[in-house]
């Protein structure tokens, strides 16, 4: 089978839609299929064309980071998505801005179009009335909807009435995502150290971790290492000054996908103050490296975290997440919290199980179109 995808951003990039596609094309590689990725050239030091790991990778002109952007980009990959969707059985946009280049080349080629909607971005354009219509017109279009969670699901079906969205939960690469030896050093006794692997812009919510930890502090001699780097990070550290708790907290800037299980396994818990959020891979990614998780009870967060592998707090609330995460380091069986983590991940969640989704879905859509 000849499967070619679209998404704006594949790695080098680091973030959970691209982990999501870059481990999902890598298992369908690995099962014996063509795969084929039609993304940005947005790191200018990446190539513009490569075989990485066993998927063929298009790198296509970038202009920027903006709805421009990503339309001019989008309208300038239209011509190598032809080109890479010759001989294609199955098509498959993985963000909103492939949809335009993809339904172009299912016009020419004749074959299936499988869409799926990711991340909180979409969440808030589905609240505008200019692109409600816009978005319900795509999800209208495509032959088979997939959304990253449930509520994600929920808000496309309601963009299009009448069309089924099925939630497929992002999966984890759990031969990578695994306990490993700590790639940092070890902390002194009566320390405990929480990791925050979470990009820093404003949805993400890490200003209310910062709050949050002087009160930790009061109850537990903690410390916390944020791994991700945006715009909010200067403010973020300003803050850390303001609240006297510098010495508690480091900044490791992003990181890439091969140092994470260390970096993961460097702590006892993993925390995730998220404003909004559509599914958290980096959350299933702490699970399966048996870290428990500590995180904002918003968007597709509720549906892999719960007591049993962790706990939710209040969104924005420093308060809420401070009593969280002080009850949770109070408990003496973390590590066995953490060990039923990864097996949830690996029975639910993994790469394996969902590139065998995708697989059984793209044979059905190529069985009924012919």
């Amino acid at each position: 089978m000849k499967i070619v995808m679209h998404c704006i951003y594949y790695p080098p990039e680091v973030g959970g839609l691209e982990s999501h596609v870059h481990f999902l094309c890598r298992a369908l590689a690995e099962r014996g299929h063509r795969v084929d990725v039609v993304t940005s050239r947005s790191k200018p030091e990446a190539a513009p064309y490569e075989v990485r790991e066993g998927v063929h990778v298009w790198r296509t002109w970038f202009p920027g980071k903006t709805t421009a952007g990503w339309v001019a980009h989008a309208a300038g990959s239209v011509r190598r998505t032809l080109k890479a969707s010759l001989g294609a059985d199955i098509l498959h946009a993985q963000a909103l801005q492939s949809v335009m280049p993809m339904q172009l080349a299912r016009a020419f080629r004749g074959v299936p179009l499988v869409a799926t909607w990711h991340t909180s971005h979409f969440l808030r354009l589905a609240k505008k009335p200019g692109w409600r219509t816009l978005l319900g017109r795509m999800v209208h279009s495509v032959d088979k909807n997939l959304a990253a969670s449930r509520e994600i699901a929920e808000v496309a079906q309601s963009l299009a009435p009448g069309v089924t969205v099925e939630p497929v939960t992002n999966g984890v690469e759990t031969s990578l995502f695994r306990r490993v030896e700590p790639a940092l050093e070890a902390i002194p006794p009566g320390r405990r150290r929480i990791v925050v692997p979470r990009r820093l812009f404003e949805k993400n919510g890490v200003e209310y971790f910062v709050r949050a930890l002087p009160l930790i502090a009061r109850s537990v001699d903690v410390e916390a290492v944020v791994i991700g780097d945006g715009p909010e990070r200067e403010r973020l550290e300003r803050l850390a000054g303001e609240l006297g708790v510098t010495d508690r907290v480091r900044f490791l800037g992003a990181r890439a996908h091969e140092e994470m299980p260390g970096l993961l396994s460097s702590a006892e818990l993993a925390v995730f103050p998220s404003l909004m959020e559509a599914t958290s891979v980096a959350a299933l990614e702490c699970m399966a490296c048996e870290v428990p998780v500590a995180a904002s009870r918003v968007g597709g967060l509720p549906e892999i975290v719960d007591e049993t592998v962790g706990g939710l707090f209040s969104p924005a609330s420093p308060e809420d997440l401070a009593r969280c995460v002080s009850v949770l380091l109070t408990r003496d069986d973390l590590p066995r919290v953490g060990a039923f983590a990864r097996a949830r991940v690996v029975e639910r969640w993994s790469n394996a199980r969902l590139a065998e989704r995708h697989l059984e879905i793209y044979e059905e859509l190529i069985r009924i179109r012919r």
